[in-house]
Formats: structure tokens, C-alpha cells, sequence
């Protein structure tokens, strides 16, 4: 008797475990986005550069998580080998592509990347035998299950890197750690399916892929921009004619001391007039590219030698910095795509 009630204890925490494994999944992938992108943000703030190796370090978890996703959602072994596919390519933009000369060397890198690669062709081949018959309104409405469901996620999240890495060769994102961050973001939220407390509306079938919402959600971030540099202009009492609202709404001012310091474009300089006299004007637009120490000097020495003391700057907002609460916008809100064009539908 007491053997039967502790069978079947064992089995009800059983189904218990299954029924929440999904959840604690989800879970784990928004804590893992929030810390991920919280390290990166701030080291950009801080340097204006994420290294390499974070990104390596952080893709660990969402390794695992990918495992657990597949073991509990039952991948077969075209499935398992597919998910080579999206993690061969997004190496390449950390790691680099594998070269000849490389191979020739043995570089045991290279070789374990072209293995990788063989293996993801293979998993893609053999998964498209297997998963690729589809209705194309059951993939819009996302109406898989299973293996099928699992092989199509992998394919659209490489297509979702591919997306990314043309879009920063084509220099529509300027910084590789921008690209790095959405790759990994891709990676760690493969779709809104993987974010279990949102709740679904089916009548909605316009929806970004996380990643691509992410970076959505942190443009329209980017709008906060302007009223908040007013009302701190306002406050601080720089704004003293109607001249200053030209710079109110993207910039604001600082000690010329601190300027060399601070990661921001100088807007104020010295230039010199008809009548030879200098004279202190103040640039709308940040310059196209960024002046070298030399040229910065030289400008900050123009200024005090007319005695000025504070300069009118626009800050150089790193990506990451907005991009972190966009990720807990979406986590909170679901795709911002949906939300926009739902009363549409």
C-alpha cells in the first residue's frame, strides 16, 4: 500500500514537471534575456564596445535552453541536427568563417565549424524530407506541433540572423554589437511561442519575430529622446533665448572640461569671420565623423581661449542602452507590430 501511493506520488509530479516545463522555460529564456542584454547595455555604455567574449559566455544558457526545449517537446533526430544550423551561422559573426588556409593549418576551430556545418546541411536536408510539407496558411498561423513545429522554428531563426547580418553589412546597423545582440536575441526567443505568459489572440497574424520587435520596440524608444533632453534643458536653465530650442529636443549643454571625457559630439566651435574676427557658433547636426583627439583639442583650446565655459554636446546613445528596456517591453507587452496594426485587423 505504501509502495502504491509513493508510485503514485512519483507519477502525478511526473505529469506535474511535463506540464510546467514550458513555463519554467520561458522563465529562464526572459531572465537569461534580461541579465544577457542588462551586462551588454552597460558595457557599451561604458567602453562603446561589447566583447566577443560575453557573447560567447551568455550563448551557454541559451544552449542549454534550446536543449531542454527540444528533449521536452520531443525533436527527432533531423531536428537535433538542424539545430546546428542557426548556431553555425551566427558563429561566424563572433568566431569568423572558417577558411582554407585555416583548415590546411588544422586549426581544430575551423575543422569543428566545417563539421558543424556539414551536419546542420544535413539535419536541413533531412528535415525538409521530413517537416517541410505545409499548408502556407498553417504557417503563417503557425498551426504545427511537434518535430514539425521545432524544424520550422530553427529555419525561421536562420533566416532571422541572415536578416541581421545583411542588414549590418549593408550598414542599416552600425555597430557589430548591435548585430551580436539581435543574433542573440534571435537565438534565445525563436518565437512569442517561447514567451508562455503572453496570451495568444489568434485573429492577429501580423507579428514580428522577437528579435526584429526588439529592435522596433528600441526605435520607438528612441522618441523619448527629444521631450526628455526639453525638460531637462528647461530645468537646468539652459534654454536663455529662442535660438537654444534649435539644440533643446537632441542636445544639451556641458563644462567644455568635461567634454573630452564624455562620449558626445561637440556641437559648439570657433570659426572664423569675414572680417577675421572669431567668433563661437553652434552646429545643429553632429559631425559626420567622429574628429580625432588632435581636432578635439584644437577645438576645445579655440573655445577657451574666448573664455567659454559651457558648450551645447548631443550624446552618442549606444543601441543596447535603448534595446535593454525594449526587452522588458516586450516581455511585458508581446510583439509591438501586433499591438500597432491590431486594430487594423
Amino acid at each position: 500500500m505504501i509502495l502504491q501511493r509513493a508510485r503514485y506520488k512519483v507519477i502525478v509530479s511526473s505529469r506535474f514537471v511535463d506540464v510546467q516545463a514550458a513555463h519554467v522555460i520561458a522563465v529562464a529564456r526572459g531572465a537569461t534575456l534580461l541579465a544577457g542584454m542588462g551586462v551588454a547595455a552597460w558595457l557599451d555604455h561604458l567602453d562603446r564596445r561589447v566583447p566577443n567574449r560575453h557573447w560567447i559566455v551568455w550563448s551557454q544558457p541559451v544552449l542549454l535552453l534550446w536543449v531542454l526545449d527540444l528533449a521536452v517537446r520531443g525533436a527527432d533526430t533531423a531536428v537535433w541536427l538542424t539545430l546546428l544550423l542557426p548556431w553555425a551561422y551566427a558563429s561566424g559573426a563572433v568566431i569568423g568563417r572558417p577558411s582554407l588556409s585555416d583548415l590546411r593549418a588544422g586549426s581544430k576551430l575551423d575543422l569543428a565549424a566545417v563539421l558543424a556545418y556539414l551536419l546542420a546541411l544535413v539535419g536541413l536536408v533531412w528535415g525538409a524530407q521530413m517537416h517541410a510539407s505545409v499548408e502556407p496558411i498553417d504557417l503563417v498561423l503557425w498551426n504545427l506541433e511537434g518535430a514539425q513545429a521545432l524544424w520550422w522554428e530553427l529555419v525561421a531563426v536562420t533566416l532571422v540572423l541572415v536578416v541581421i547580418d545583411l542588414a549590418w553589412r549593408l550598414r542599416l546597423l552600425h555597430g557589430g554589437a548591435d548585430a551580436k545582440a539581435l543574433m542573440w536575441v534571435a537565438m534565445l526567443l525563436p518565437t512569442w511561442g517561447a514567451i508562455t505568459w503572453l496570451s495568444s489572440d489568434s485573429t492577429v497574424v501580423l507579428a514580428l519575430p522577437p528579435a526584429l520587435s526588439i529592435l522596433l520596440w528600441g526605435g520607438l524608444a528612441f522618441l523619448l529622446i527629444p521631450p526628455t533632453n526639453l525638460v531637462r534643458n528647461a530645468l537646468r536653465g539652459d534654454l536663455k533665448g529662442l535660438g537654444d530650442l534649435r539644440h533643446a529636443f537632441h542636445a544639451e549643454r556641458m563644462p567644455l572640461h568635461a567634454v573630452k571625457d564624455a562620449h558626445v559630439w561637440m556641437l559648439s566651435g570657433v570659426e572664423s569671420g569675414l572680417d577675421g574676427v572669431d567668433r563661437v557658433v553652434h552646429r545643429v547636426r553632429a559631425p559626420r565623423r567622429t574628429p580625432t583627439e588632435e581636432a578635439l583639442d584644437d577645438a576645445i583650446m579655440a573655445l577657451e581661449a574666448l573664455e567659454v565655459e559651457r558648450v551645447w554636446v548631443t550624446r552618442k546613445v549606444p543601441l543596447l542602452v535603448v534595446l535593454w528596456p525594449a526587452c522588458v517591453a516586450a516581455l511585458v507587452l508581446g510583439d509591438v507590430a501586433g499591438l500597432l496594426f491590431a486594430p487594423l485587423v
